[in-house]
């Protein structure tokens, strides 16, 4: 496969950027190797300067869950652009947006439009706190909200796959009041709650993690966390970036039949633009300004680009086939991964809710960021490689989920099926 492209681009990039890149995982460290430096995206795939194209699991982290360049999302940039690329006033399409995701997740009573996940997470916290008058949050090992200074203590991601400590340049003090748990401990967080729950501001969970690979809740965790928080009168925060529309059209809420205090979006709601949103009880959005005395603002919130694409996308997703179909072709393709491991003698773990899903090389169940980490990621790491070489592109992190589209078909399918033979073959050959 010639990279020359990809190659000389790189070390143009690494004179202008940190480590080359705009984000860590993409440096492609984990894995070994140089990044490829994409020219296009179509449908399921993706194209590389160099002109190589690979069927596309990472679909830009999750949002493009009708694939790349969807006529109708690329139909309704266009038309919007032609009117104007932002505004910094309110215009139809927040509205319109809005309605939309309350159609699909009616939890969300109010909700405030925000340009990243990060902002969203941040910002709800900040909530949180101003709502309950407390300061303590608690979050879980292993899962990651975002690089806001508080939230950067035992976070999954890019900082797990770049074996990163809990990040320099944070004081101690904004991380000082955050409160860490395993993931799935239920007793843990039981006594967490017996000792400190009377300053808890709030707990944020990805109710399914996406950041530490694809890790779902045991029976009664989220039950668990529902009943602690509003026993001691915290919030509980589906943080659901990752998991709105992914894991079930109305969220790992509706999967799991648990309503949260606040939910943060992301992801598929800007049908691949910039966006975050945060949301939920009326009582406590109130609190925000311009209603309330909690400060939150943004120039480019509501951008009506991206609500012009989240509307498009949304639109296409209200017909619930299109996205049983994803679903079922992700849990053939988790099958299929499965029973080639075996034929191989190759020891891997998949694990998968909804359209997302990850290859751990391990032998035991992963349900918390120690399990995970015990996957062997130089073996992902030649997986990756081996794929990539066969015209399939992974996620460059044993800890990160895979994701699939509406445009993922037999074809698609089946090319990887055989790409994920030929690599299980090469390791199982040492």
């Amino acid at each position: 496969m010639d990279t020359s492209k990809s190659q000389q681009l790189f070390s143009a990039a690494q004179q202008l950027f940190p480590g080359g890149v705009n984000s860590p995982v993409r440096a492609f460290r984990a894995v070994g190797g140089q990044p490829l430096f994409i020219d296009r995206g179509q449908g399921a795939y993706l194209y590389d300067v160099d002109g190589n194209g690979f069927v596309d699991f990472v679909l830009s982290w999750g949002p493009l869950i009708l694939g790349h360049s969807h006529p109708a999302v690329v139909a309704a940039i266009t038309e919007t652009a032609l009117r104007g690329t932002s505004f910094g006033a309110p215009s139809e399409l927040e509205i319109k947006l809005g309605r939309l995701i309350q159609a699909f997740m009616p939890n969300l009573e109010m909700l405030r439009f925000v340009n990243s996940g990060t902002e969203a997470t941040m910002t709800a916290l900040r909530l949180a706190r101003a709502y309950t008058g407390r300061s303590k949050i608690v979050k879980f090992e292993g899962c990651y909200h975002g690089h806001a200074d508080m939230l950067l203590v035992k976070a999954g991601s890019g900082v797990a796959t770049l074996g990163l400590p809990d990040s320099p340049g944070v004081p101690a003090a904004s991380a000082g009041d955050t409160l860490v748990v395993s993931f799935n401990d239920i007793p843990a967080l039981e006594m967490l709650f017996n000792q400190k729950g009377h300053e808890i501001a709030a707990v944020i969970v990805e109710p399914v993690a996406g950041n530490m690979g694809v890790v779902p809740p045991e029976p009664g965790f989220l039950e668990s966390l529902r009943r602690l928080t509003t026993e001691c009168g915290a919030l509980l925060i589906f943080d659901e970036v990752m998991t709105g529309f992914r894991v079930h059209l109305g969220g790992a809420q509706a999967l799991y039949g648990i309503q949260p205090d606040l939910t943060t979006l992301g992801k598929v709601i800007g049908g691949g633009l910039p966006v975050g949103a945060y949301g939920g009880r009326k009582d406590i959005m109130q609190m925000v300004a311009p209603s309330g005395p909690m400060y939150q603002a943004g120039t480019l919130s509501g951008n009506p680009l991206t609500m012009a694409a989240g509307i498009a996308t949304l639109e296409e997703l209200r017909n619930p086939e299109i996205w049983n179909n994803i679903a079922h072709t992700t849990t053939r393709l988790g099958n299929e991964v499965c029973a080639a491991a075996k034929d191989a003698g190759i020891k891997v773990v998949v694990q998968q809710v909804g359209t997302m899903f990850t290859t751990f090389f391990t032998d035991l169940p992963v349900k918390d960021w120690s399990s995970a980490k015990l996957a062997d990621t130089s073996k992902y790491a030649e997986f990756f490689r081996l794929m990539l070489e066969e015209g399939v592109y992974l996620a460059p992190s044993q800890f990160e989920a895979g994701f699939l589209s509406s445009v993922h078909g037999n074809i698609e399918i089946e090319k990887s099926i055989n790409a994920i033979k030929i690599a299980f073959h090469h390791l199982a050959k040492g």
